[in-house]
């Protein structure tokens, strides 16, 4: 089957934004103005194509990414020609306990649209997903929308694009208007009005500038103009010269620009509308095609040797799993970002990871919760597999002859935990299944076993995380649970370096067990984890005995020292020993070293340490004080305090076991009119007085509380 659209008008992007910036809005204006849907659906009413969970409808929050397609003949912008191009679209949540969307679909999109509220400028969670953007190098461009609403500004937020996120991001276009008699733009590039009487227009009116905005368009344009030569050396030369640059050099230069990440192109209005043309057109002829991000670079299975892909479809095939999910239609759903070569229904591929073959069953491509069935993917498409029961996220798939293993895609360790329980007996065994489905779908969301309680513990990135969990056990599996408290996910770590020598040794008639190790830690940076090393010489411990004390030592680590919780971030050897011939054993070599890293760690200064949320309050002038004081009782640390238009902003970490039941506590105190952003920051060692109260608190068998 040849390919539909050849891989140059292909675009892969992503919606990216905080939350209640409005990228579900603009994706329903992109799709509107694209004739995919006849309707713009209003995300509090619930009709939105791409929020589609009940959960997601019921809260006007997006949950989960979703991925829907559509195409687009540039109209305005023509450095693109006049081809139709299909766009791959993932539209993904702003709440930052969902962050896992943001961070797995940008390890695959080649660009991305970052989505600003105009009444708020940059906001935090803004903060973090252009940081996730840095990350994997991803090209952008700014979208700031609600200008047209009452206290939207275009130009207070390009300043605080500014200020918090990248001096080259700069205007493409200037809105015409303010606020609610915002009527079109200005295109600085081709120095064209663009003008409509209702947002919902479909055809823009082209005129001249209007004469109240000359002299200003003029100026963003020389900014502009000196701003994207800096990245061409051929054009800057010209430039510097006198000459005059053709519109087709100043569109290349800011593909260039933008293609190299360097530069970002501001747009603004209203999401919902005519407007959204204009993303449409910057879309096509500034972001990526897969083609412009060339090459990816893997290793050989078995060698470890640099290998690399071309993104055509002679290449052997290679693509990355970035989502699982589970279907109510179909089963198990496996999206996956193609990087070279195509994929047939019916053939076999090689999962990089288990080293498995898997037969690729159905290949599907989604339209958010809708599903068309295409028989071939290409070089550059993002399809889902229909079933496959070995691919997690992050696997690599590849052909069979010509294996490759990609870059997996990491995730940041869950942050809070509680307890949980089925309702009757006959719920025990669907919960387990329930639990291990929704754990396989989101690699921040993690399930273990007390083992002194032998409590089932969930834990995830945050309260309304966990609670989503469990609404979704509860609709999509008719499993009903009982929960416990929400519970901080403290660690334990060392703070120096020590040695110690561990013996086990047991006679009981017969065959004994002889274990003997010397054992040295010492800390590492926050958040290395976990690194064993095999210093024994000269055979006084034979080699079958290391790997159980390795393994001897991460199973005593995984249930910490001090107060039961996971020991991390720490450097042990193995520099000594003896065994004996007949009674030594793996178990007993596993059990010696279980007891030395108890025994060695005593020694190295361990402390509990606490996660630590950075923390933003928006509040009245007038409940500042209040509000300042009541953060400082909770151990926080102000950073700074800014305006935001006539509201006060503070900036603060926080330990998160003082932040529950918070926005109940700042409702009050400011009579409703204050509301606050977390976002998991850092760990953190706890205060002495802190600690004493927490390894108090752990004593005894019932270490999990609030069942």
């Amino acid at each position: 089957m040849p390919r539909e659209y050849p891989i140059e008008v292909t675009r892969n992007i992503g919606i990216i934004a905080h939350i209640d910036a409005g990228k579900t809005t603009v994706t329903e204006g992109i799709l509107y103005n694209t004739g995919m849907i006849h309707k713009i659906g209003a995300v509090h009413e619930g009709e939105t194509t791409t929020d589609w969970m009940e959960q997601e409808r019921e809260r006007g929050i997006t949950i989960t990414s979703a991925a829907v397609t559509c195409y687009w003949t540039p109209r305005f912008i023509k450095l693109a020609g006049d081809t139709k191009h299909k766009i791959n679209i993932i539209d993904t949540p702003g709440h930052v306990d969902f962050t896992v969307e943001v961070e797995r679909s940008l390890r695959v999109l080649d660009g991305a649209v970052v989505v600003f509220d105009g009444k708020m400028g940059v906001e935090p969670q803004s903060e973090t997903v252009w940081r996730q953007a840095d990350k994997y190098g991803v090209p952008r461009m700014c979208f700031i929308n609600k200008i047209n609403q009452t206290g939207g500004d275009f130009y207070k937020s390009l300043d605080s694009i500014h200020k918090r996120l990248s001096p080259n991001a700069f205007p493409i276009q200037l809105p015409i208007g303010f606020e609610k008699e915002i009527s079109g733009v200005v295109d600085l590039i081709n120095m064209k009005a663009y003008t409509y009487k209702d947002f919902t227009d479909k055809e823009f009116t082209v005129g001249e500038v209007p004469a109240d905005m000359l002299e200003k368009a003029k100026e963003y344009r020389h900014k502009l103009l000196e701003k994207v030569v800096e990245f061409d050396d051929a054009l800057m030369e010209k430039y510097l010269s006198g000459q005059e640059l053709t519109e087709s050099e100043f569109l290349t230069a800011i593909r260039k620009a933008v293609q190299g990440a360097k530069f970002y192109p501001v747009l603004g209005g209203d999401g919902r509308g005519i407007i959204v043309q204009t993303i449409l057109d910057a879309v096509t002829n500034f972001l990526p095609s897969p083609t412009d991000r060339g090459e990816i670079k893997g290793h050989d299975l078995k060698t470890g040797a640099e290998l690399v892909r071309k993104p055509i479809d002679s290449e052997p095939f290679t693509a990355l799993a970035f989502k699982i999910a589970t279907d109510p239609f179909v089963g198990r759903l496996c999206f996956f970002r193609v990087y070279s070569g195509s994929l047939e229904a019916g053939s076999y591929i090689l999962n990089a990871r288990t080293g498995n073959k898997e037969r690729v069953g159905r290949i599907v491509r989604m339209r958010a919760d809708q599903r068309d069935e295409v028989k071939e993917v290409f070089a550059g498409d993002i399809c889902a597999l229909v079933g496959p029961k070995e691919t997690f996220t992050g696997d690599t798939l590849c052909d069979l002859e010509k294996p490759i293993v990609l870059e997996s895609i990491k995730f940041a360790d869950p942050v809070i935990q509680m307890a949980i329980e089925p309702k009757t007996k006959a719920d025990q065994e669907k919960m387990g299944i329930a639990l291990q489905k929704l754990a396989e779908e989101d690699p921040t969301f993690k399930l273990s076993t007390n083992e002194e309680t032998q409590q089932t513990i969930i834990a995830g990135m945050g309260e309304l995380h966990l609670e989503i969990i469990v609404d979704r056990m509860k609709r999509e599996f008719k499993v009903e649970a009982n929960v416990g408290k929400p519970e901080v996910a403290f660690k334990e770590t060392i703070t120096k370096t020590a040695e110690a020598e561990s013996k086990y040794i047991r006679q009981s008639g017969g065959r004994g067990q002889y274990g003997h190790v010397y054992l040295r830690i010492e800390p590492l940076e926050r958040g290395k984890g976990y690194e064993f090393l095999d210093e024994i010489v000269g055979g006084v411990i034979p080699k079958e005995y290391i790997k159980p004390i390795d393994k001897g030592i991460q199973e005593s680590a995984a249930n910490g020292v001090i107060a039961g919780y996971p020991l991390v971030d720490f450097r042990i050897a193995a520099y000594d020993g003896s065994y004996h011939e007949v009674d030594s054993s793996e178990m007993a070599f596993k059990i010696a070293a279980s007891k030395g890293l108890q025994d060695v760690v005593k020694k190295a200064g361990p402390v509990i340490l606490e996660p630590v949320m950075k923390v933003e309050v928006i509040t009245p002038e007038a409940n500042m004080g209040d509000v300042i004081g009541d953060l400082n009782s909770k151990r926080a640390q102000i950073n700074e305090m800014t305006d935001r238009l006539h509201l006060k902003v503070i900036d603060a970490f926080v330990p998160l076991s003082e932040m529950f039941g918070y926005a109940t506590t700042l409702r009050s105190m400011t009579q409703g009119q204050a509301s606050y952003t977390m976002e998991f920051d850092h760990y953190a060692e706890v205060p002495r007085n802190i600690a004493e109260k927490i390894i108090e608190s752990r004593q005894g068998v019932n270490v999990r509380k609030g069942m």
